[in-house]
């Protein structure tokens, strides 16, 4: 069947490389992925079946196999995060079961086991070049570590356990989704005052789309962030900061019977494979190897940094007390108290900052800074079928013209999206044996504040660093020249995918970068350097506050997936109790923040939340080369697309790492950029 046959059949199923997303419709997720799926089984026995032995016919051929129905499930499972509906969630959930067995089941299937190893034994796998070598160890690593060597019973049990954790991580999700949308609060302009008018517009606008006077405020980041930090009204605050710190954890989105149940599989699953917890299980194959050294990693980092937190909240404490009449701090104060402590320290107001990075501005921004350190070109696509009427497409090309890769973005936040930032891939391409490269296919999503009748999307600094975060994902997916498809672009461990990502937002602190794209969205004058000046001084302000913060996340992450059992009690109790020590005050974790922590229970960073911190070491030391050599160095920018954006997983990488700075990384790196003395305002 050619590719316009199958888009006139099922749009999903299409191969075009630009997909048909405007055509896809409710009912071809469920009959394209069974569709997808027979052919898959189909093409599975016929290696089993078939006598050749070579890497073509036994690997190559497997991926060529796999490489459709991963696209199709992609497709459907980017537009249930993208586009959800309870008709796109209905055949999502009725094929859910299926696909998730036939995953499950191919890392178990004895015959293509024995063809596998038989394979590896031969005369043509022991002449493999060093990337085909490594994709056939990493190939028998992957179903030895499923369970290729189980018993019968014991491999039906891990399939059952695997597509049970399947189903739960997407009624996680969805949970947390609906009950975000659950919630809505209407306010008068009198309870709103303090709120900055940007975030006043953006709340007429939502309540005017349902209908309804005054102002509308819900869970979603763009409503919710501003309410917690410029609200005077404490008692919205408080109410706000309850709603989101609730969600999920009450029928009929109920998440806390969930987690009980993801976490005791998890660990039977585990045990299973032969090791003593999950986080064992699941971080052998990344940087840090094991769970007890990426608790002690998190637990060493916390110790570095409390000195510098508890001085930071001495000082919030005391400036909250005298200059906002808040005796005691609540949870709900901290945002609120930490943005009058910034404007008061450094004549910092984060709404200040806000007309001078219209979205638009620092999109063309990254793309100008790319284009200069990887020598590549970016330009937009045109009449692109896209999933909603906001999304974008682009192109990347290298220096001699080949197309590199595409990808979409998506930034404004719906009710059928859910929450937060993130990075897809739907076709990993490379070069081909012809000659030729295969040009990759990805995505970007964020939930901005949306544009207003008035003016357009206007971001925060932090929106503008979350913006070159993802790109730094679309970079190091795009920019791959991997051969293999398993071992390009963004297929690499969970603690060594963040580097990109977190490296890109450097940018964001160079005024020499920020002067490419930090225009005011009315005058178009360049943001003040005296404006930077005062972003800079107070680059580190609450750092410790923000570090301890993403350091809690990490241990209740590991502590959940290494020590926690059942019979300890209540899971969310257990969590909380975790929680108190990273706290001001032990009941301000007395929260259902874990019914909601969709990272570790659907987002696919089970016992791995460490791994931000961790590539935020390798980042902190990695971009002093170009600090040293030039934030602009093309030189320096090439050697970083040779030795990491382009190498995926080809080779481990600490081995990168090196190449790239000449030496093991420097422990102490994050520390001095993201710590600094706190600062106090006299009375």
């Amino acid at each position: 069947m050619s590719s316009s046959e199958t888009t006139l059949g099922n749009p999903i199923l299409s191969r075009d490389f630009q997909i048909p997303f405007s055509q896809i419709q409710a009912e071809h997720i469920s009959s394209g992925i069974r569709t997808a799926l027979k052919r898959a089984e189909e093409g599975i026995q016929s290696i089993i079946e078939s006598d050749s032995s070579s890497y073509e016919s036994v690997l190559g051929e497997l991926d060529q196999i796999i490489e459709p129905l991963d696209r199709t499930i992609s497709i459907a499972g980017h537009l249930m995060g993208v586009n959800n509906s309870p008709e796109l969630r209905e055949h999502f959930l009725a094929v859910q079961p299926e696909f998730s067995s036939f995953y499950a089941k191919l890392t178990l299937n004895e015959g293509l086991w024995q063809r596998l190893k038989a394979y590896s034994q031969s005369e043509d796998a022991k002449n493999l070049n060093p990337i085909k070598a490594r994709h056939l160890d990493k190939t028998l690593l992957q179903f030895r570590r499923s369970g290729a060597e189980l018993s019968p019973e014991k491999k039906a049990r891990a399939e059952t356990l695997k597509v049970e954790l399947s189903k739960l991580s997407t009624d996680f999700a969805n949970n947390v989704l609906d009950s975000t949308n659950a919630f809505e609060v209407y306010c008068t302009e009198a309870e709103i005052e303090g709120l900055p008018e940007s975030a006043k517009a953006a709340a007429r606008a939502s309540a005017k789309a349902k209908n309804q006077e005054g102002y509308r405020f819900s869970l979603q980041m763009p409503s919710f962030l501003p309410v917690m930090q410029y609200a005077h009204n404490r008692a919205l605050r408080q109410q706000i900061y309850e709603a989101y710190q609730s969600r999920a954890c009450s029928e009929p989105h109920d998440n806390r019977p969930l987690i009980s149940k993801i976490l005791a599989l998890r660990q039977e699953l585990a045990e299973l494979l032969g090791h003593e917890n999950f986080a064992d299980y699941n971080l052998e194959t990344n940087m840090v190897k094991d769970g007890t050294r990426a608790l002690n990693f998190v637990g060493e980092l916390k110790a570095k940094t409390l000195g510098y937190w508890e001085k930071e909240m001495g000082g919030l404490e005391r400036f909250a007390n005298t200059h906002l009449n808040l005796p005691q701090l609540q949870a709900w104060d901290i945002s609120y108290a930490s943005e009058k402590l910034r404007k008061a320290a450094f004549d910092l107001d984060e709404e200040e900052l806000r007309p001078y990075f219209p979205l638009e501005k620092v999109m063309q921004g990254l793309f100008s800074i790319s284009e200069r350190i990887f020598n590549i070109k970016i330009s937009q696509g045109e009449n692109p079928e896209v999933w909603h009427p906001e999304v974008s497409f682009y192109h990347i090309h290298d220096a001699t013209g080949t197309h590199l890769a595409s990808f979409y973005t998506d930034w404004f936040p719906r009710e059928s999206k859910r929450g937060g930032a993130w990075m897809n891939s739907f076709i990993t391409g490379g070069p081909q044996e012809d000659g030729s490269f295969k040009p990759h296919l990805g995505l970007m999503i964020g939930n901005f504040t949306p544009p207003q009748e008035d003016r357009p999307a206007l971001l925060t600094h932090d929106e503008v660093q979350t913006t070159f975060h993802e790109f730094g994902h679309v970079l190091h997916h795009c920019l791959s020249r991997v051969e293999v498809a398993d071992l390009a672009g963004t297929n690499v461990p969970r603690d060594w995918v963040e580097l990109p990502s977190q490296l890109m937002e450097n940018w964001c602190w160079e005024y020499e970068a920020l002067k490419l794209f930090a225009h005011h969205y009315q005058t178009g004058e360049v943001l003040p350097e005296v404006l930077f000046e005062r972003m800079q001084r107070a680059r580190t302000f609450m750092g410790a506050h923000a570090q301890l913060r993403q350091l809690s996340f990490g241990t209740v992450d590991l502590e959940l997936h290494i020590n926690y059992k059942p019979e300890m009690g209540d899971v969310v109790t257990y969590a909380q109790k975790v929680m108190e020590a990273f706290q001001l005050r032990p009941e301000f974790a007395h929260n259902h923040f874990i019914t909601g922590f969709g990272h570790i229970f659907s987002g696919g960073y089970a016992a791995g939340y460490y791994s931000y911190k961790w590539s935020e070491v390798l980042d902190a030391d990695a971009f002093s080369r170009f600090q040293k050599e030039g934030i602009f160095n093309a030189k320096t920018g090439q050697d970083y697309v040779d030795t990491i954006l382009s190498q995926g997983y080809s080779q481990d990488p600490e081995v990168l790492f090196k190449k790239f700075m000449g030496r093991d990384p420097d422990p102490e790196a994050l520390i001095r950029r993201n710590l600094g003395e706190p600062v106090y305002v006299s009375v």
